[in-house]
């Protein structure tokens, strides 16, 4: 499948680490600070245009930044819809306690594209029974 990207000025074409790998990585386009505690939203300088309007970019956060500093995405997984056209921007939190900093060019996040299929949508009387039931969150096991 062709994915199509429009770059901005400090904009870097998403890269896989090899070929094993899902993620494709995401580079910041600016240089930012997020202060400990504290989240920002930060541009990769990209718009996109899939081929086909069935597939979404996830957008989840970098293991190592996460692991080392505390920085994830903070409404991972972001989906980017294959109809948005703008600068797509990662939404990053900081949950350290101390300030991070991003450079241009820093990986800050990864892109997972996925196929998505639309379902009919529809109201009905009764649901089909299961072990679970309406049992809520835990109701499954530890």
């Amino acid at each position: 499948m062709k994915l199509n990207f429009k770059l901005s000025e400090n904009g870097k074409l998403p890269t896989k680490a090899d070929s094993g790998s899902v993620g494709y990585d995401l580079y910041a386009a600016e240089a930012a600070t997020i202060p400990a505690h504290k989240w920002k939203l930060v541009s990769i300088g990209l718009s996109w245009q899939p081929e086909s309007m069935n597939v979404e970019m996830q957008i989840r956060p970098r293991s190592g930044l996460a692991y080392k500093y505390g920085i994830t995405v903070l409404n991972a997984p972001g989906s980017i819809d294959a109809s948005f056209r703008g600068n797509v921007g990662v939404l990053l939190m900081n949950n350290s306690d101390s300030d991070y900093e991003i450079a241009i060019g820093d990986r800050i996040a990864q892109a997972v594209f996925r196929k998505t299929d639309d379902f009919e949508l529809q109201i009905v009387d009764s649901l089909d029974e299961t072990e679970r039931g309406s049992g809520g969150f835990g109701s499954s096991g530890k």
